[in-house]
C-alpha cells in the first residue's frame, strides 16, 4: 500500500523545491493537505505524479487539478496572507481551495459543474469554506472583493469579471495561451487599473469558458 505521507514529503522536496517553489507557508501547505482526498475515487495512487490530472467530466467538459509544481507557484505568486478572502475558479474536487484555506484565507470555491461541486463539498467537509456553482467568469461577486483569484487551468481569454472581483491591491494568478503554450501570469489590481506581468512558463488544460473566438489573439 502506497505510503501518502512519504509521497506528499517526495512530491514537496522533489517537484515543488526543485520548481523554485521556497515560500516555506506554501510547502508547508503542500506537505499537510492530502492531495489523495482530492482526486476520483480509485486515483489515489496517481495524486502525486507531475501532470494534471483528470477529475471528472459533465456537460462534456473534462475538469483537471494542475500538476502540483504548477498549482504551488501560481499559489506562492498570491503572496496569501491570513484573513485575505480568496476566489478559487474551477475548484474541482476542492485541493486548491483545501490549500488556500491552510493558508489562512477566507476562501469561496467556484465551479460550473454541479456534480464536481457536490463532491468538493463532501472533500471540503468541516471547513469554513463557501462552495458556489455558477459560471466560470462570472465568478462569485457576492463573496468579494478579492484579495487573490486562483484560476485552475488555461484561460485564453482576459478574465474581466474575475479583475473586478479584485480589491485595490488584489492578485490574480493563472496560465494564459492557446494551444499547447501558455505563461503563468500574475494580474495586479492598482484602483482601476490592472496590470499584469509573466511568471514562467507553463500549460494547463484549457478552461472552455475562457476559450477565444476564432480569430481571437490574447
Amino acid at each position: 500500500m502506497l505510503d501518502y505521507a512519504q509521497a506528499r514529503r517526495l512530491m514537496v522536496d522533489c517537484q515543488l523545491r526543485t520548481f523554485d517553489v521556497t515560500d516555506i507557508a506554501v510547502l508547508d501547505a503542500f506537505d499537510a493537505v492530502p492531495r489523495e482526498r482530492f482526486v476520483p475515487e480509485g486515483r489515489e495512487p496517481f495524486a502525486y505524479i507531475d501532470q494534471p490530472l483528470a477529475l471528472g467530466s459533465e456537460a462534456g467538459e473534462t475538469r483537471y487539478t494542475p500538476a502540483p509544481m504548477v498549482l504551488a507557484r501560481l499559489i506562492q505568486a498570491l503572496a496569501v496572507r491570513p484573513g485575505e478572502r480568496a476566489l478559487d475558479v474551477a475548484t474541482g474536487l476542492g485541493y486548491a481551495a483545501a490549500l488556500l484555506d491552510r493558508l489562512g484565507a477566507r476562501v469561496t470555491a467556484l465551479d460550473s459543474l454541479p456534480g464536481l461541486a457536490a463532491q468538493a463539498r463532501e472533500r471540503l467537509a468541516g471547513r469554513a469554506i463557501a462552495i458556489e456553482t455558477g459560471p466560470l467568469p462570472a465568478g462569485a461577486p457576492q463573496h468579494g472583493p478579492y484579495d487573490a483569484i486562483l484560476i485552475n487551468g488555461r484561460i485564453e481569454t482576459r478574465p474581466q469579471a474575475l479583475l473586478e472581483q479584485l480589491a485595490d491591491g488584489g492578485r490574480l494568478a493563472c496560465v494564459q495561451g492557446q494551444g499547447r503554450t501558455g505563461k503563468a501570469t500574475l494580474w495586479v489590481r492598482a484602483g482601476n487599473a490592472f496590470g499584469s506581468r509573466p511568471l514562467f512558463d507553463a500549460t494547463l488544460p484549457a478552461l472552455g469558458a475562457f476559450a477565444a473566438e476564432p480569430g481571437f489573439t490574447f
